[in-house]
């Protein structure tokens, strides 16, 4: 978003940087990197043979990404909330986004917008990290699973998401006078009200239909869930099929044992 000077919940160059809010990038920082890390053991290690700390894995870059995802969005939604009640002001930001967009606007103080956009480009790449979980974790099953399906749309809205945050971040660290993306209109939108106006709701509008197919994935993941553990269960060493253990076990009917078989 364009920030002027003086708005309660913006920042400015000259504000002063506390160790809350260097720790506070640091940390979302470190989470978006920790998460990317594990998608990449989970899509190599999911090559090899069934390991049980594959599925546990997962799930835990699965929650990181719905955790992340909630507080993403509950921004955007305190930004539209904002603009309706203040049409006309300039765009707003919760007081926890600004400290973390000055903490990571150390990068170059010179350019008051760049440490917002570079949190909202690690925003969607903890997003975009949960969703890939969700494919990643599917990936043993032959068949196509209605989760699988959703995450992979999802990865592929995210991802273009994605992309045109970090064309927007790109511009302003190489020093164009305003953001430059969809939701600018390439830089030709003046900074003012319509810019505002039209960047908080293409974000919002995006990050809702991002969310809702988040949750549908979520929704058929657990539905799924025994298909899904089961994938990942040991395979035992006697040779004989792998009964699934309870919470995953389905029923199977018994045949009578006849006394000719016995």
């Amino acid at each position: 978003m364009d920030h002027k000077p003086g708005t309660p919940g913006t920042h400015e160059m000259s504000d002063p940087v506390s160790a809350v809010d260097t720790a506070g990038a640091l940390f979302f920082t470190g989470w978006a990197v920790a998460m990317w890390a594990a998608v990449a053991v989970l899509a190599y290690a999911n090559r090899g043979p069934v390991r049980p700390w594959l599925y546990r894995t997962a799930v835990g870059l699965i929650g990181l990404g719905v955790v992340g995802q909630i507080g993403h969005f509950q921004e955007h939604v305190a930004q539209a909330i904002y603009w309706i009640a203040n049409p006309y002001s300039p765009a707003w930001m919760t007081p926890w986004a600004n400290s973390f967009a000055r903490g990571m606007g150390q990068v170059d103080m010179s350019k008051p917008a760049l440490g917002m956009e570079l949190l909202h480009l690690i925003g969607n790449l903890i997003f975009l990290a949960g969703l890939v979980g969700i494919v990643q974790i599917t990936r043993r099953i032959s068949g196509e699973l209605k989760s699988r399906k959703w995450a992979r749309m999802g990865v592929w809205m995210q991802g273009i998401h994605g992309v045109e945050h970090l064309v927007l971040t790109v511009s302003v660290a190489l020093g164009a006078s305003r953001a430059i993306g969809l939701s600018t209109w390439f830089g030709a939108i003046e900074p003012g009200v319509a810019l505002s106006t039209y960047r908080v709701w293409w974000h919002f509008v995006a990050n809702l239909v991002g969310t809702a197919i988040l949750g549908f994935a979520l929704l058929h993941l657990w539905r799924e869930r025994r298909i899904v553990k089961a994938a990942y269960l040991p395979e035992p060493d006697n040779g004989l099929p792998h009964v699934p253990d309870e919470g995953v076990r389905e029923d199977v009917s018994r045949e009578p044992v006849s006394a000719s078989t016995r």
